[in-house]
Order: C-alpha cells, then sequence, then structure tokens
C-alpha cells in the first residue's frame, strides 16, 4: 500500500490531498476550518482531516509531495526584484522577510509540523496543475493545457499526458501571464485579485466588447497558435504592489473602479472585451495543441480553467470530443497534482482510471455529531426519515422556500455541488435577486448555477457533454427559457449536471422536484455569504442558515424552518463579519 499526502499553499487556496494507491481518499480547503476565505496559511487542519479520515499518523506516509519547487520560485522572484531595481524596492522588502523566514525552508517545515522524516517530492507548479487534470481523468492519453498567473516561472504550458507520463512541450514564461492580465482588470474594475475573478466573468454579458481592438493593440499580442506577449509598460505586477501603473487608466481613459461604486456601462463594457480577448487566447492555444498532438482528448488546470465561459468555448469551437477539467483547477488543486504526480510520474504506477471518482473529499458529520452541535446552537429541529426529507424538501423549493442544504461530504474545488449548497426554484425569475440581495448579500449582476439531471441536460442546453463539476457554460436552448433565475442575461447558464452515481441523495431531491413541477433543474449556489468560505460544519451552516434570509435548512437527517428559530435577533449582523471578496 502506497500512501501519499499532497500539499499546497503560502500562496492562495491551501489545501491538502491524501492519495492510497492512486486513489484519493480525502481532500481538503485549509480554508473551511479556519473561516478566512482563500486561507494561504500551512494547510494544519485540512492535513488532520486527511490523516484521521484515513485513520493513520504521519509515520505511515510513504511520500509527501509540496506542488511546486520554492528555489526556482524565489530565483524568479529575486531575479525580477534585482531586474526592475530600485522601483521594486517596497515591494522586494515586503516580500523577502517570509521568504527567508518560512517559504524556502518547506522541507524543514515540513518534517517539523508533521513529524515527518520520509521522501519529499517538489513537482514543478505546473506539472502539479497538469497532473491534477490528466490523472483525474478517465482518459487514457490526451492534450494538457495549463494557465494561470505564474507558478514559478510557467504561466502556461501545453503538452500531452500518455499513461502514467505527462509531457509539458511548450511555455510561455513570466512576467507574460493571460491570468496576471485578467488579474489586473479584475483589480481596475475594483474586484479584489485572485479572489473575484469571476465576477469580471459574470459581468461581461452585460457589455459589449468595444475595448478588445485596444487590448489586442495596446496591452497584449496573441499569435496565431495562441502564445502571447504583454506590453508591460502598463502593469506593475513586476515591480510594485499593485497590478497596474497610471499608464494604464489613461489608456481608458478613466481611474480604476473604487470597491462597492456604483457599476457603469463603461464597466461593462471593460469586462465584456477582457473576456472576449481571453476566449480568444484559450481558442487559439487549444486548436494549436489539437493539431500537434492529434488527440481527440484535452486536459485543462490552472486558474484560468475556472473560466467557464472560455472552457465552453474551446469545447464548441476547439474540435475536441472530450475535455475534462480538474474541479480545483486552481492552487488547491495542486495538492491533488503534487500527489498523483509523486504517484505516477515519480514512482511509475499504471494509470488508475478512479483516481478522482467524485469531488465529495472532504468532511462529513454523523447525525449524532450534526443533533450535538444542532444542540449547542439551541436550535429548533425535527428528524426525519429520509425519504420524508426529500419530499419535503422538494415541495419546499417548489413553494419558492430557499433551502441551505448541507449532505454528506464537502465538495472539494470552489464549486457547491450539492454537498453545501443553497437551492432555490428556477422558474422564478424573482428568485435570482432574491437569493443575491437577501442570502447571499452579494451583487445582483451575479448569476445562478443550474443543477440538471444528466439525462435531460440536452432538452434544456446546448451542451454536447456532461458537466458534473459546473465548469462547462452553455446556452439554454430556446424554447426552454423556463427557468429564467439560472439564465444569464446573455442566454447562457454555468451548467452542472447530475446522474444518481455522483451524489444519490442529491439525485433523488431533483428528480422529486422533477415529479412535482416537471422541471428537472434546481438552483445551486454555494452555501455561505459574500465573503465567507463555503461552510465547512453544521455548527457554520447553522450560523449561515440564521444569519441570512433562508427559509429552511436540511442538514443530515434533520429539518429546520426559520420561523420555528427563537433566536433569530442574535444572527442579524451575521453577514457584517466576513470581508468583502
Amino acid at each position: 500500500m502506497t500512501t501519499i499526502l499532497g500539499l499546497s499553499c503560502f500562496y492562495h487556496d491551501s489545501a491538502a490531498c491524501l492519495l492510497r494507491d492512486g486513489e484519493i481518499i480525502a481532500a481538503a480547503h485549509e480554508d473551511r476550518f479556519t473561516r478566512k476565505k482563500h486561507d494561504s496559511a500551512y494547510p494544519h487542519n485540512a492535513i488532520s482531516f486527511c490523516l484521521n479520515h484515513a485513520g493513520i499518523t504521519s509515520k505511515d506516509l510513504d511520500t509527501v509531495a509540496y506542488y511546486e519547487k520554492p528555489f526556482i520560485k524565489f530565483d524568479r522572484i529575486l531575479s525580477t526584484h534585482l531586474s526592475q531595481a530600485p522601483f521594486s524596492l517596497t515591494s522586494f522588502l515586503k516580500s523577502m522577510p517570509i521568504w527567508i523566514k518560512e517559504k524556502l525552508w518547506i522541507s524543514a517545515l515540513i518534517q517539523e509540523k508533521l513529524s515527518y522524516k520520509g521522501k519529499i517530492i517538489f513537482p514543478e507548479h505546473h506539472e502539479a496543475h497538469a497532473a491534477s487534470s490528466f490523472f483525474c481523468s478517465p482518459f487514457e492519453e490526451a492534450a494538457i493545457m495549463t494557465l494561470d498567473g505564474v507558478g514559478e516561472w510557467s504561466t502556461a504550458t501545453v503538452g500531452y499526458g500518455q499513461g502514467n507520463k505527462i509531457v509539458l512541450q511548450k511555455e510561455i514564461q513570466f512576467p507574460h501571464s493571460l491570468g496576471l492580465l485578467y488579474s489586473a482588470f479584475t483589480y481596475f474594475l475594483g474586484f479584489k485579485v485572485n479572489s473575484a475573478e469571476y465576477k469580471v466573468m459574470g459581468l461581461a454579458p452585460y457589455g459589449k466588447p468595444k475595448y478588445t481592438d485596444l487590448i489586442k493593440t495596446d496591452l497584449i499580442e496573441i499569435k496565431e497558435d495562441g502564445s502571447f506577449k504583454l506590453n508591460l509598460k502598463y502593469f506593475s505586477y513586476t515591480y510594485g504592489l499593485k497590478m497596474i501603473n497610471s499608464k494604464f487608466g489613461k489608456l481608458f481613459n478613466r481611474k480604476p473602479r473604487k470597491p462597492e461604486e456604483r457599476l457603469t456601462q463603461d464597466d461593462f463594457d471593460i469586462a465584456a472585451s477582457i473576456q472576449k480577448v481571453t476566449e480568444e487566447v484559450v481558442v487559439k492555444i487549444a486548436k494549436s495543441i489539437r493539431k500537434e498532438t492529434g488527440m481527440k482528448n484535452l486536459c485543462l488546470a490552472g486558474g484560468v480553467a475556472l473560466n467557464c465561459v472560455a472552457n465552453g468555448k474551446v469545447l464548441r469551437e476547439a474540435g475536441y470530443e472530450n475535455i475534462f477539467i480538474q474541479p480545483a483547477a486552481g492552487d488547491a488543486g495542486g495538492a491533488v497534482g503534487a500527489a498523483t504526480f509523486a504517484y505516477y510520474s515519480i514512482l511509475n504506477q499504471e494509470k488508475n482510471r478512479k483516481t478522482m471518482p467524485h469531488p465529495f473529499l472532504g468532511p462529513s458529520f454523523s447525525d449524532e455529531e450534526i443533533e450535538k452541535e444542532l444542540m449547542q446552537c439551541n436550535a429548533v429541529y425535527e428528524k426525519l426519515p429520509q425519504n420524508e426529507l426529500i419530499q419535503k424538501t422538494a415541495h419546499y423549493i417548489a413553494d419558492q422556500k430557499v433551502i441551505g442544504w448541507f449532505q454528506g461530504r464537502a465538495e472539494f474545488g470552489p464549486r457547491a455541488l450539492g454537498g453545501r449548497s443553497i437551492l432555490a426554484d428556477p422558474r422564478n425569475k424573482e428568485m435570482k435577486d432574491t437569493v443575491n440581495l437577501k442570502i447571499k448579500f452579494r451583487e445582483s449582476f451575479r448569476p445562478f448555477a443550474p443543477t440538471v439531471l444528466a439525462d435531460h441536460v440536452q432538452d434544456y442546453f446546448e451542451l454536447p457533454q456532461e458537466s458534473p463539476y459546473m465548469l462547462l457554460t452553455a446556452q439554454v436552448r430556446e424554447d426552454k427559457r423556463v427557468i429564467p433565475s439560472v439564465t444569464h442575461v446573455d442566454g447562457s447558464a454555468r451548467v452542472q449536471t447530475i446522474k444518481r452515481e455522483d451524489h444519490p441523495l442529491y439525485y433523488d431531491l431533483i428528480q422529486e422536484f422533477h415529479k412535482l413541477t416537471g422541471v428537472p433543474i434546481i438552483i445551486n449556489t454555494s452555501f455561505n455569504v459574500r465573503g465567507e468560505p463555503i461552510v465547512g460544519s453544521p455548527h457554520d451552516a447553522f450560523k449561515c442558515f440564521m444569519g441570512t434570509h433562508m427559509d429552511t435548512l436540511i442538514i443530515g437527517n434533520f429539518l429546520l424552518e426559520k420561523k420555528k428559530q427563537k433566536n433569530v435577533k442574535e444572527f442579524k449582523n451575521y453577514h457584517q463579519a466576513f470581508p468583502l471578496d
């Protein structure tokens, strides 16, 4: 038996993953435990969960794998600072102490924190991204594309996987980065970098891409194969603490939007423009590698692979039969990539088609554990048989109730997929605003995803393959526009398909809703408020339920109705405890 612990930390979205004989048996984000969104700290809690879930200690580990090479990354940071001196002095003085004190000595840190004396492996950052997708995919061979902000030096790689080998043939290096370009626009539009890029994607359909030519003329040069080069005179991330300099604003004849400032049509148009440029780059790279490798399957990872609109364009336009996207495509997935790279590429094990059979890899809670936490919260609840629970929940949704849904193991990745979700009726056009403003406390432009029974996906969406991880966008069919709360302004939807083997209880709920309404779809959004990580425990779920206008909480076999709770006032300002994301 071979047991490998994969780790990612110290940038954003720290996580841990445990791989046993080629199968991921546990994986978790650190922020679900600490309640600090995108927590970058050493993932002590996530590691403890993984080891406890497997019933082992660090002494039982064969290998620990970390998701990048710290010394090469430090070389890039140091070289960049020196090349940009004296302008980089402030950034240099801020970044160096943490590197000298902690980040350079990952091996020693792991040995100390884990009381571990065994083998530690360091794949490159983009090798970890590539491994996280290809080795978790069902494909024996596939083209591979990774795109993000930056790893050590690479910001994009292309190559292929065959069996237990990954070959990355080409790369683009820092400071030229599609991820950092998108983050620069995220900053310019008043949103938080490395956290709110998805808001730009959600904003884009409200605008027209009137600045596309300007971006391609002044900011990025794109070649026919998708390779690109940025015009660095507009950016300050190579030497400063901000993404852009004053020239960037002058190019668009305006100042950066301030956070929480009212959004304008110009903001919409800028978002639409950078989204279109991003899609062009991603599709061109995908087509180029399809031509070079001749492979019919494509694997995607890296933070840019969370752009489900671009992914949908790749599926429709790049000529692949199938694409697979790692559900934790960002840095958290690096923990999975590090572990799988160690097992397959280093230990030379035969590829296992069931490496990641589903994304439900986090903590779960027994009814006894749930009831204990509910009692500590002075909650009023009733316990129901599962069949009755499903029937009641489906009726509540059909009756326009908003449901907090906490069932089974937590999802790994940024999307709630039916384990830690807020659910509602997609047929009610007002439900989108209700959930956005009264439940999530977030911007009204943000779209919601539909979860659809896999057997019915073609009836409602122009989607040629399944999308179990909510990472593909497709058009809602013209004759099925009866689901307005999950149909974005451009007629698209970020689809999650579900089969019963994916999550039986969640599937049964949607099937029951289908029987009641004739619609095999429900709204699914993550169980949290703006600025907060997805809920991690029954206690977290109860607090979020009480601090919002959610009507009902379904947690394990327990049903809680808001109108029956005694201590609603205690949670009145709950959402204000979290910083805006």
